[in-house]
C-alpha cells in the first residue's frame, strides 16, 4: 500500500496498537508480520495478537482488517483461501504428507486484499506468490468469522473433498495430519 494512513480512532484495538508505538497503517502491518506465528489463548479476541505478541493467518488478517475499518481505511478486505497446501508451498509443515502418502490438504488460508491485490502478512518470509497457483476457492469474510465460522467452513470443504475423491481416509484421520502440520509450523 503506497498510502500510509494515521491510526486515529478511540476505541480499544487502535489504543492496543498505539500502546505497541505504532501510529499508521503501515507501522500495523510491518509489526503484525514480524511477530511470530501462534494460536492466541482464545479464537474470538483479536486483541491479544497485539498483546501476546503473536497470532496466526487467521487472527493476525482479522486484527488488521477490524483496525483499518475502526479507521477509516479504505479498499481492503479479508479473505479466507482454501489452497492446496502441501510440502513444495508450505514447507514448513514437515513431512506429514508424504509419511502418510497424501498430496495435499485443503487448507484455509487467510489474507488480505488491499486495492484487489493480494497480501499476506501472516510472518515477515510469507508470499502470497508461493500459494497463488494453488487456490482452490476465495471467499470475502468479516473479522468475527476468523473463528468458529472459518474452522467449520474449512472442515465441511474437507468433508466435501473426502467424499467426491472417495478417499479411503476418513476426515478425522486427515484433521488430526493437517493439525500436526500445523504445530510444524509453529516450530
Amino acid at each position: 500500500m503506497n498510502t500510509d494512513y494515521k491510526l486515529s480512532s478511540n476505541d480499544e484495538l487502535t489504543k492496543l496498537a498505539k500502546g505497541n508505538g505504532i501510529n499508521s497503517w503501515n507501522e500495523l502491518t510491518e509489526f503484525i508480520k514480524n511477530l511470530p506465528y501462534g494460536r492466541n489463548k482464545n479464537r474470538t479476541e483479536l486483541g491479544l495478537v497485539l498483546s501476546e505478541k503473536k497470532g496466526t493467518c487467521s487472527s493476525k488478517h482479522a486484527v488488521l482488517k477490524r483496525i483499518a475499518d475502526l479507521n477509516n481505511i479504505p479498499n481492503i478486505d479479508l479473505i479466507l483461501g482454501i489452497y492446496r497446501m502441501n510440502e513444495l508451498n508450505t514447507p514448513e509443515i514437515g513431512t506429514e504428507l508424504t509419511n502418510n502418502s497424501i498430496d495435499f490438504i485443503p487448507e484455509a488460508h487467510c489474507y488480505l486484499k488491499i486495492n484487489g491485490n493480494r497480501i499476506d502478512l501472516t510472518t515477515k518470509k510469507s508470499e502470497f506468490q508461493k500459494i497463488e497457483k494453488d487456490i482452490i476457492q476465495e471467499k470475502k469474510i468479516k473479522p468475527e468469522q476468523v473463528s468458529k465460522f472459518k474452522v467449520n467452513y474449512h472442515k465441511g470443504f474437507i468433508k466435501k473433498w473426502l467424499k467426491e475423491g472417495n478417499s479411503e481416509i476418513d476426515f478425522n484421520q486427515i484433521w488430526r495430519i493437517r493439525e500436526k502440520c500445523i504445530e510444524n509450523l509453529t516450530k
